[in-house]
């Protein structure tokens, strides 16, 4: 196992102490694994909190910041953070305008989150919930009732987290949230698996010169293997597997999303392919994103995201954020 740690054990607290040290305008609570703005709570302002198991890095607490969220919530690697650490981002953020919770669509993150909205509404803070869950490449997966949340969880933390520094209530956040959540669509593939440390060896078995198409952020199966593809067939057949499930009426946001291998020289590339796709479909891209976002570990692969979008929305896209990982017009 080559991976640049001290133990698997301690690999969390690791790098939250070194996210604390890169980062001093988050607070950053390395023993209860809790990441909040560090201005927080800001009075009159609806407070974002999201989290997950941890390994899927810059998504959550790279995102925590200016125009996005207030907190997020490390668990151990690809496991859910526990209720009490939702609690307490909760607690920390909110000003009395409540706490969205943004959910990922896995039966662990699901859970506890439900569990932690009943505990913080006992303590008067006022809760709302979007469950992301746009992955349409299988249902009912290893990890999950429905279909799986992945890169569609940038949009709405993106466009909430924006809506929310706006003063918009805690109502129209989350209905923001929610309706991003339902105009996006992912799907993603995977060229190689990735190595969890606790294990120290690849999650599932990817013979050379294979890829799995439909692959989940977890390493979960997709719906099918194939014989390696070209970057062209590849964008060909995540775009229409999305547009078969749901074609855009409007303009578009694309996320193309690195796992975590996968270099720049080669998103850019396969983003190329990816508009080629959409232009001959018809679909008119509003604006793009390429780079490592919602990844796995050190799975080599990407997916591709499309969020339909209109001018409210393409407004609050626009709008300024300041994270460690997303930052722009600040």
């Amino acid at each position: 196992m080559r991976m640049l740690i001290n133990v698997p054990e301690t690999i969390v607290a690791d790098a939250l102490r070194g996210m604390a040290a890169a980062h001093p305008d988050l607070t950053v609570d390395v023993e209860n694994r809790v990441i909040v703005r560090r201005d927080a709570p800001v009075s009159g302002k609806v407070g974002l909190v999201s989290g997950g198991g941890s390994g899927h890095e810059p998504l959550h607490g790279g995102f925590v910041g200016r125009g996005m969220l207030t907190a997020a919530c490390p668990g151990e690697v690809f496991t859910s953070p526990v209720p009490d650490q939702m609690v307490r981002a909760a607690a920390a953020v909110d000003s009395g305008a409540g706490v969205l919770f943004v959910v990922k669509n896995y039966t662990g993150d699901v859970l506890n989150f439900d569990m932690a909205a009943e505990l913080a509404e006992e303590e008067d803070i006022r809760i709302a919930k979007v469950v992301v869950n746009d992955d349409v490449a299988v249902t009912d997966s290893l990890y999950t009732a429905g279909r799986r949340g992945t890169g569609a969880t940038l949009f709405v933390e993106k466009l909430a987290g924006a809506a929310a520094e706006e003063g918009e209530p805690l109502e129209r956040v989350a209905e923001i949230a929610k309706r991003v959540n339902e105009h996006s669509r992912s799907f993603g593939v995977a060229l190689s698996a990735c190595t969890t440390p606790a294990k120290g060896s690849p999650t599932f078995d990817l013979p050379p010169g294979q890829l799995e198409l439909g692959v989940g952020i977890h390493g979960e199966p997709g719906r099918e293997r194939r014989a390696m593809m070209t970057s062209r067939e590849i964008a060909d057949y995540a775009v229409d597997a999305i547009l078969d499930d749901r074609r855009p009426t409007g303009p578009v946001l694309v996320l193309v999303n690195g796992m975590g291998a996968t270099p720049l020289l080669e998103l850019y590339g396969f983003n190329a392919e990816v508009q080629r796709v959409l232009a001959q479909r018809g679909v008119v891209v509003a604006r793009t994103l390429v780079g490592n976002y919602v990844t796995s570990l050190d799975m080599a692969g990407c997916s591709v995201t499309l969020c339909q979008i209109d001018e409210e929305l393409l407004r609050l896209w626009d709008a300024p954020v300041q994270t460690a990982a997303l930052r722009w017009g600040c």
